[in-house]
């Protein structure tokens, strides 16, 4: 076998069953007697959207507006005809998110008790959907955000204290919809451990069990100090002088429906399953893989030598199959290029120093790994060899976090430009 050709379709297939053209037409609601409003953010917000369009009733009143990452839409004829597509700013969110979830909001204030209100929701969607609260301004809210992405703090944390600085996460956006009767159903395509809606796009359509003094902790613990007017209105929220976030017994939630119709999960189960089809042993290790990337990439380095000596806990062929998001924390101020894959990649290529017939991907499955523009990388057992013969050292990139910098030029990165979808990362470590 070809373990780059065999990890690459791999990791096709796990995008196939996060695909929401295949995955959304199946969950659809039906129409109701009144409009249908959609709504929503997301890396897969223009293609959720595009499922919606092609399988509604033409007949059936359909509009609404949906916010996704830069570069995520469509152009041309595929551009969508019923409901308006903005693309704004991710992971740092700008003004053209917060002047389109401000019109979502206004938007989702017009339903009635005929109609329908149609979120749909996806990863990034905390970015993507900001709108701080009125004392708040964007530029504080971008302060906040990339200290919060600089951290090594994991998604669910940042999006509390998200939660808790806008206008329409936190069960809001619910809120206002549902607030003159419509139904909420929201369709989501998770992209966070354990699949909680209300971790995903921090939760503009579900209760929120976090509090203004969780996230005050969280601001602590990682020791950010936030904007004067981000420092203030949590303050104020922890006194009881600003409105917590919706909770799970408040009464907007009982005409509203939440469902997760993709998740990392069931990528890596089709991931497994197209192992198995190709005779090799798939070892799913799970989908809520978190930590410092450089140091889960050890952890699998182990257990990858303790296959290759002594065939156990599995003999191979086996893919060593894993989900999840982990972290990287830029150190000594590092301007590095790459992301959490790549980082996790660099760390495994350090560790195995060259283990033979040991090879592995890991992507981020929304096709943007980090601060560049590929999906992630692959590693082969010869890559570190390859690297020295160009005078490219493994352990400055990884001081340096410049995962980006040892893949780039050995042509080892993958590209795939938007998938428009994004149910966390993908990895595989292929022992043939």
């Amino acid at each position: 076998m070809n373990p780059r050709e065999i990890l690459m379709d791999s990791f096709r297939a796990a995008l196939t069953a996060a695909d929401p053209l295949l995955i959304v037409p199946k969950r659809l609601p039906a129409p109701p007697k009144g409009r249908t409003i959609v709504v929503g953010a997301g890396k897969a917000a223009a293609a959720m959207a595009k499922a919606v369009e092609d399988n509604w009733p033409q007949d059936a009143p359909l509009d609404g507006l949906v916010i996704t990452r830069y570069a995520h839409g469509y152009a041309g004829e595929a551009a969508l005809k019923r409901i308006r597509v903005v693309e704004a700013g991710h992971p740092v969110p700008d003004a053209s998110g917060e002047a389109a979830a401000k019109e979502i909001l206004t938007l989702a204030g017009t339903a009635g008790p005929d109609d329908l209100v149609l979120a749909l929701i996806s990863g990034g969607g905390s970015s993507l959907l900001s709108l701080p609260v009125a004392d708040i301004s964007m530029a504080d809210l971008k302060t906040v955000t990339k200290d919060l992405l600089a951290s090594g703090a994991p998604i669910q944390e940042m999006n509390v204290v998200r939660k808790h600085l806008s206008a329409i996460q936190g069960g809001r956006l619910a809120a206002v919809a549902g607030a003159r009767g419509a139904k909420v159903v929201s369709l989501i395509i998770s992209d966070v451990t354990g699949d909680k809606a209300s971790d995903i796009a921090s939760g503009p359509t579900s209760h929120d069990p976090s509090t203004f003094d969780d996230a005050l902790e969280i601001l602590h613990r990682y020791r950010i100090t936030p904007p004067i007017s981000i420092a203030r209105h949590l303050s104020k929220g922890a006194r009881g002088e600003v409105p917590e976030t919706y909770k799970f017994a408040d009464r907007i939630f009982l005409n509203v429906e939440n469902h997760v119709i993709a998740s990392g999960q069931a990528s890596l189960a089709m991931a497994g399953a197209f192992f198995q089809q190709r005779g090799v042993t798939p070892m799913i290790l799970g989908d809520g893989v978190t930590g410092e990337a450089r140091e889960v990439a050890k952890v699998y380095a182990a257990l990858v030598k303790q296959i290759r000596s002594h065939n156990h806990p599995l003999k191979p062929p086996v893919a060593l199959i894993s989900g999840g998001e982990c972290t990287v924390t830029l150190r000594n101020n590092n301007k590095g290029r790459g992301g959490r894959c790549s980082e996790f990649l660099l760390s495994l290529a350090v560790e195995l120093d060259g283990l033979a017939d040991v090879s592995a991907i890991a992507c981020d499955t929304d096709g943007i790994d980090g601060s560049e523009d590929n999906a992630g990388a692959f590693l082969g057992a010869d890559s570190l060899e390859r690297a020295r013969s160009i005078h490219v050292n493994a352990n400055d990139q990884l001081a340096m976090n410049d995962a980006y910098g040892f893949f780039e030029p050995l042509k080892d990165l993958v590209v795939t430009g938007p998938t428009r979808t994004n149910v966390n990362d993908y990895r595989v470590i292929l022992i043939s």
